[in-house]
């Protein structure tokens, strides 16, 4: 004998139908530099919801984090303050000429997990890539396709528990001063922001 009534099927059918929660807002943070806030740009222009907006990152590469009580820490904790600890960290790995070393980029994961939540998932990056001809001055000739090897190395690196969840990449048309990203390149940052993290 059958005692479940189809209002109650119905119901659980929508139940099961569910789609999964969404992470919270602004509960990603990132560290980075100017290309850091040109993916964070894009990212609240296409309506992204899950990592903060630009919160004036320019011209901080790697040994700009490197210190765990940094200006560049100080204003990440003011994001804190305003947003909680994240569950979530972007380190995107910037560089000037003078370029970065693995130890350094240890450095930033190991301060990053310190301002975060506990067990907060750490997802690593480079710079964006260039087409073919292209790169960004101020990092050097191979400077992107540099932190972007440093990037892979920290993931390949079972001690440092990140995420390479791939290359960022700036097409033509979408640079303004040879590094930067125009409007349409935020737009496509901010795309790929999405498909990487939500």
């Amino acid at each position: 004998m059958h005692f479940i009534s189809l209002p109650l099927i119905g119901a659980l059918s929508a139940i099961t139908m569910a789609a999964p929660t969404a992470e919270p807002a602004h509960s990603m943070g990132f560290i980075g530099c100017s290309m850091a806030e040109n993916v964070a740009q894009g990212y609240v222009a296409v309506k992204g919801q899950r990592m903060w907006g630009p919160y004036g990152t320019g011209g901080m590469v790697v040994q700009s984090w490197t210190d765990n009580k940094s200006q560049s820490w100080r204003l990440f904790d003011q994001q804190v303050t305003k947003y909680g600890k994240p569950t979530a960290v972007w380190i995107q790995i910037c560089i000037f000429t003078q370029g970065a070393t693995y130890d350094e980029v240890k450095k930033l994961i190991a301060n990053s997990r310190s301002h975060a939540a506990s067990n907060a998932t750490i997802y690593i990056t480079g710079q964006p890539l260039y087409d073919a001809g292209q790169s960004c001055q101020l990092a050097g000739a191979n400077g992107p396709q540099n932190t972007d090897k440093l990037a892979q190395q920290a993931a390949a690196d079972t001690t440092q528990n990140v995420i390479y969840p791939g290359s960022f990449i700036l097409h033509k048309g979408e640079v303004q001063d040879g590094c930067h990203a125009n409007a349409a390149g935020q737009s496509s940052l901010g795309k790929q922001a999405v498909a990487f993290w939500g």
